[in-house]
């Protein structure tokens, strides 16, 4: 009888893989649920904390949450035993034991051959990473940071230089998350380290099946929310905290509606919370405006039917690392407008193809964005499908085959 270690393919044993994260996550786990499909891959997942899984309050948002897709299905994961627990994100927010003898194994189990940790300045995994150096288990690191617009003082600097030295002598490859990161961690960790490409991305399947089923119910959301199909829609979805500068987009849509002439007059839709949300409305309020809606936060199986409102997704944000909402909404084959800040836009969106990009903070570059996507229906059509093309290769595939290739390159027995 085959071992659990066997792989399907013959009598090799699997790659046995521990990922260290501090929380279930709703963007990994289906992720996470393919690399588990692998046959010679056998991954392990070690939260730190299971805040996610209940009903907590978000902190952005401003209001409890609870997802409602799965975090913990179709994968193997533990939760690891903790010395304290803040029930929140943040470098001291958790801390945990027991990971160096899960990382070594014993005497009923083998060891793994790969730490695999998202982030580099928790106390989970420093240890972690330090651990495994002592154990001799190759360390790989993913994270989402980029190098910020404004430079930091000489002591910081000086700070981060000496972090990174050490950091570099635990860290075996990284896993960039895209163009941008890829920069930061030949900036931060030298050019010699090795980089296995591991794209951040959706699930393409899901978003794209779920934005045809929202598209057969397109009509009862515009009822609910009392909008005329003929017109417009301007969509915003994020938290409504001030780096989001959704206030940018809300000046940008009332100077283009002072401008729209005999055009239809377009709406904006907002769907999020969080402290921003009282002062948007009372703008709006003062404003006269009547085709604005606060929606307030929505569920992630929510979200798909916002995207087929949408003729225009806007994310107009500061120092936003990522932005996976931008992948989301371009499996809708909608498009899209960025500023120069959101960090997936080098590798997701060109200016005047999927859609627009501005400098961040311009009220002005954000309205002429605005009118160039809503020039006309086919304008924001043949964006948005360029968009899901471009997507649609952004995808988990890509970052299975670098995991595969990092995982290789740092143990030697994974093929390619």
């Amino acid at each position: 009888m085959r071992s659990p270690d066997q792989s399907r393919e013959g009598n090799t044993k699997k790659v046995k893989v521990a990922y260290l994260v501090s929380h279930p996550i709703q963007y990994q786990a289906p992720l996470l649920r393919r690399i588990a499909q692998e046959p010679d891959i056998e991954l392990t997942v070690f939260f730190a904390s299971n805040f996610s899984v209940q009903e907590y309050v978000d902190k952005g948002f401003g209001v409890d949450v609870k997802w409602d897709v799965p975090l913990l299905d179709g994968y193997r994961y533990e939760f690891l035993p903790a010395i304290w627990d803040k029930r929140r994100t943040g470098p001291t927010a958790q801390l945990n034991y027991g990971i160096f003898s899960r990382l070594r194994g014993g005497k009923e189990r083998r060891g793994f051959d790969v730490l695999w940790v998202h982030g580099y300045s928790t106390l989970n995994t420093l240890q972690a990473m330090l651990m495994a150096k002592a154990l001799g288990i190759p360390v790989l690191l993913r994270a989402e940071s980029r190098l910020g617009r404004r430079q930091a003082g000489a002591l910081k600097q000086m700070a981060k230089r000496l972090f990174f030295s050490g950091l570099k002598l635990l860290v075996d490859g990284v896993l960039p998350i895209g163009s941008l990161n890829a920069a930061y961690w030949r900036h931060a960790l030298g050019e010699e380290l090795p980089q296995f490409s591991m794209p951040y991305a959706v699930d393409n399947d899901y978003f794209q099946s779920r934005s045809r089923e929202a598209d057969l119910r397109r009509g009862d959301l515009l009822r609910e929310l009392g909008l005329d199909a003929s017109r417009p829609v301007i969509l915003f979805a994020s938290k409504l905290q001030r780096r989001k500068r959704c206030e940018d987009l809300l000046e940008a849509y009332l100077s283009l509606c002072s401008e729209a002439g005999s055009a239809p007059v377009p709406y904006l839709v907002i769907v999020g919370d969080g402290e921003e949300r009282a002062a948007l409305e009372r703008r709006v309020s003062e404003s006269g405006a009547g085709g604005v809606r606060f929606c307030g936060f929505r569920n992630q199986s929510e979200l798909p039917g916002f995207f087929s409102l949408a003729t225009v997704f806007v994310l107009p944000s500061q120092d936003e690392p990522w932005g996976l909402i931008v992948n989301e909404v371009m499996n809708s084959g909608r498009a899209v407008i960025l500023s120069d800040d959101v960090g997936c836009q080098p590798d997701l969106v060109t200016d005047g193809v999927e859609g627009c990009v501005f400098p961040v903070g311009d009220v002005n570059a954000l309205t002429e964005a605005l009118h160039r996507v809503l020039e006309s229906p086919e304008t924001a059509r043949i964006m948005g499908q360029r968009g899901l093309n471009r997507i649609s290769a952004w995808s988990y595939e890509k970052d299975m085959i670098g995991l595969r290739r990092a995982i290789a390159a740092v143990t030697r027995r994974l093929s390619t």
